[in-house]
């Protein structure tokens, strides 16, 4: 496969399954197979919804290791490399970097919460280390941070394969900002199935997507009609799929979403790593309610 230099259309964050504790390697292989089969544009593995702050360094590339290998070269890789620490996102973003991975996906740093000139900073040494396409990846209600219209333009201006932010602040006014600062020179993609098409309205030209580990032609679907500039099917598949979008965020991601795969076959287990736990009974009754809606 020739490298992809623009990401656009359907990625699938996929999930890190477990098994008594343990990555589930077999399971993350079928899981791969599953998301391609299904259509969708790429995978994004060790993000949120992979468990990234809770799998080890180890785990953590053996997982972006794995996906590569099952995937060989059938849809691009966009690997989780993200930290709150720049020291260790060059050291993940390389190592990513040579076994293969298509582009990186990195998360402003949390917890730390710097100030935009040292996110510009943060960003800019990570871009330094590698020619590959970088993702940024702007989610304040996890960070307690927004990566600023202007510091984007920073690094685009400086760095051209920093060419996409993964955009998950709720807003479609943020998105017209950026598509009206850069215009085509940043590809915006939503962080929030249930924003797709709104964000895709205004500019946006796909997702990184969580319900498409249970639905990959469906949400792959949905992109490809509003892409195609298909307003009135892509609607109407967003009503259909709008209540699954909302429930599988009943409880902290990604503990919906593996149980509703898991109850669907497409993983053994619905494990999650502690913190994360099993959902309560309200929210698992509630969340299969919602799939047996959509499935009739």
């Amino acid at each position: 496969m020739n490298r992809p230099r623009t990401f656009t259309g359907t990625y699938t964050a996929i999930v890190t399954p477990f098994r008594d504790g343990a990555v589930a390697y077999d399971e993350l292989k079928k899981l791969v197979n599953f998301q391609i089969r299904g259509g969708i544009s790429g995978l994004v593995p060790v993000g949120t919804t992979g468990e990234s702050p809770t799998v080890s360094h180890e785990e953590h590339l053996d997982v972006i290791r794995c996906t590569i290998e099952t995937a060989r070269g059938r849809v691009p890789i966009i690997a989780g490399t993200g930290s709150n620490s720049t020291r260790e996102a060059i050291d993940m973003t390389r190592a990513a970097d040579e076994a293969g991975a298509d582009g990186f996906l990195l998360v402003a740093p949390y917890y730390n919460r710097p100030t935009q000139e040292g996110l510009y900073r943060h960003f800019a040494e990570i871009a330094g280390i590698t020619n590959k396409p970088i993702v940024l990846y702007s989610i304040p209600g996890r960070c307690g941070i927004e990566i600023s219209v202007k510091v984007i333009e920073r690094l685009r201006a400086k760095f051209p394969h920093v060419a996409h932010i993964k955009e998950a602040g709720g807003s479609v006014d943020r998105v017209d900002q950026i598509v009206a600062a850069l215009g085509n020179d940043m590809t915006v993609l939503s962080g929030d199935d249930s924003l797709t098409l709104p964000f895709m309205a205004v500019g946006a030209k796909g997702v990184i997507s969580v319900a498409s580990n249970l639905l990959p032609k469906e949400v792959s679907r949905l992109v490809s009609l509003a892409l195609a500039g298909d307003y009135a099917k892509a609607r109407a598949l967003h009503r259909r799929l709008y209540p699954v979008f909302k429930t599988i965020f009943i409880e902290s991601n990604p503990a919906p979403i593996k149980l509703a795969m898991a109850e669907a076959g497409i993983i053994g287990s619905p494990e999650v790593r502690p913190p994360l736990c099993e959902l309560t009974d309200a929210s698992r009754e509630t969340l299969r309610a919602t799939l047996k809606a959509f499935a009739r």
